[in-house]
């Protein structure tokens, strides 16, 4: 099983970027899917997440609003399309694979992709 992170880059304060996750080895259909952030120092956390049944989607506080999650069963991938970003979103950016259930539990999650730096400066 893969999951290959991409999308990250340099933006400014109010910019955009998308993040995209493409899996291999496994039956995209059956996993929720969900993003992760990590800070140097810190815990990682869950940023917003999609379940694998009826597309139900949450999302951190932080970020309600601003970001969207999305997948695309058909190619196995799943999005994250980050809005009005601020220089706190600045973090590696992690997608994630879950056979038993979706949420920002970290421990739910059975793979995780490499992650991709998001920074946002000025």
């Amino acid at each position: 099983v893969q999951l290959q992170a991409s999308g990250g880059g340099l933006v400014q304060p109010g910019g955009s970027l998308r993040l995209s996750c493409e899996t291999s080895g496994l039956t995209f259909d059956d996993y929720s899917l969900g993003w992760f952030s990590q800070t140097p120092g810190m815990e990682r956390e869950g940023v917003s997440c999609i379940d694998r049944v009826a597309g139900r989607t949450d999302y951190s506080d932080s970020v309600k609003g601003r970001f969207t999650i999305s997948r695309d069963n058909a190619k196995n991938r799943v999005y994250l399309q980050m809005n009005n970003l601020r220089p706190e979103d600045t973090a590696v950016y992690y997608c994630a694979a879950s056979i038993s259930s979706s949420g920002f539990d970290v421990d739910v999650y059975d793979y995780w992709g490499q992650g991709t730096q998001v920074t946002v400066s000025s």
